[in-house]
């Protein structure tokens, strides 16, 4: 199954709570940081509501 690698590129500073929420419920820590997560319909979601704070490739 494929995955989904993501990296946190752009401060959260001046966004919504929920959106840094995302942020941390996605695995990310710190700025600069990536996770791989499982390609599915809630880590989509999740990345769609912070695609302007994060990068994301589709991994084999």
């Amino acid at each position: 199954m494929a995955t989904l690698r993501i990296t946190w590129v752009k401060s959260g500073i001046g966004y919504a709570h929920d959106q840094k929420a995302t942020i941390r419920a996605l695995g990310l820590k710190r700025l600069h940081d990536t996770v791989e997560q499982p390609d599915n319909r809630s880590v989509r979601g999740m990345t769609n509501k912070v695609r302007h704070l994060v990068t994301v490739e589709e991994v084999d």
